[in-house]
């Protein structure tokens, strides 16, 4: 799917009303319950992986893109290849020569000026190739920092959003509303839903909530009616996996060799946990062309 593409994926979503669920197998045996669970409740979907989740789990680039191609040919949903929190441009570049229809660079932790420079760089690569590109503005902290390598949390500024999805090019961007990565240490977060808003009417970016694991259906689909259109989705899959293999994290090389038996039970337990996220959460259900 090319950057026209997706951007009208997520069009069709901000008029229906609902949101698109961005989702992390961490290896690639899962990348069948994403796709299955698409197929299934008939909802478009992100399947993504990040810099950090490669590097724990031994899965570079070019392998996690031949799995995802390969279980393309057997289902027939509507998805994205994405590219997730990256800091280093020539990843970057390397995902999208591997086959990543949508990336991340994520310079948050930069100075306001190096981050938009960069941003700007992978967005003219991208954009060049049919790629679209997610930046972000602020920094998403949480006590799983696969993801971001930090647990530190800086709100975004609705301003700098506006001038900084002018001036860079990107097509998404991160905010940083009170989410966080992986489990919440309480039940529901408070998210700075008038700081949202603010963000929504300042500029026409697609907006991303990363850490959507753990937040209660009421609080995604009120982002979703402020304006968010993109939703991460990660521990709780890896969190459903570990149930059935009763085991931590292993790199991918290591998973796949696992009984067959609870590799399929495996996929079987996460697809229906994305399943639960489409329908409940992200009202995507039904919604893929």
């Amino acid at each position: 799917m090319n950057r026209t593409e997706i951007l009208q994926l997520f069009d069709r979503a901000r008029r229906g009303g609902y949101g698109i669920g961005s989702f992390s197998p961490r290896n690639t045996v899962l990348i069948d319950s994403v796709l299955g669970a698409a197929q299934a409740q008939r909802s478009p979907v992100l399947v993504q992986m990040s810099a950090n989740e490669m590097n724990w789990f031994s899965c570079d680039p070019e392998t996690f893109a031949r799995a995802y191609f390969a279980a393309k040919k057997r289902f027939s949903a509507e998805s994205v290849l994405h590219l997730d929190h990256t800091k280093d441009v020539d990843t970057v570049f390397r995902a999208i020569d591997a086959g990543f229809e949508s990336v991340m660079f994520d310079g948050s932790r930069l100075p306001y000026e190096e981050n938009l420079s960069l941003t700007r760089r992978v967005a003219e690569y991208a954009h060049a190739r049919g790629v679209c590109v997610e930046a972000e503005l602020g920094a998403i902290g949480g006590a799983d920092k696969l993801e971001t390598g930090s647990d530190e949390t800086l709100y975004t500024d609705p301003a700098q959003a506006e001038d900084f999805v002018r001036r860079s090019g990107c097509d998404m961007l991160a905010v940083s509303v009170g989410t966080a990565h992986g489990v919440y240490p309480v039940k529901n977060p408070r998210i700075d839903f008038d700081r949202l808003m603010q963000i929504r009417r300042r500029t026409d970016a697609v907006l991303v909530l990363h850490g959507g694991s753990g937040l209660p259906e009421e609080t995604i689909r009120r982002a979703i009616r402020e304006g968010v259109g993109k939703i991460n989705i990660a521990t709780d899959l890896e969190l459903a996996f570990q149930q059935v293999t009763g085991r931590g994290r292993m790199p991918n090389a290591e998973t796949l060799q696992l009984p067959a038996d609870m590799l399929a039970e495996g996929v079987r337990q996460v697809q229906a946990l994305v399943e639960d996220r489409i329908v409940r959460y992200l009202l995507s259900g039904g919604k893929a062309d």
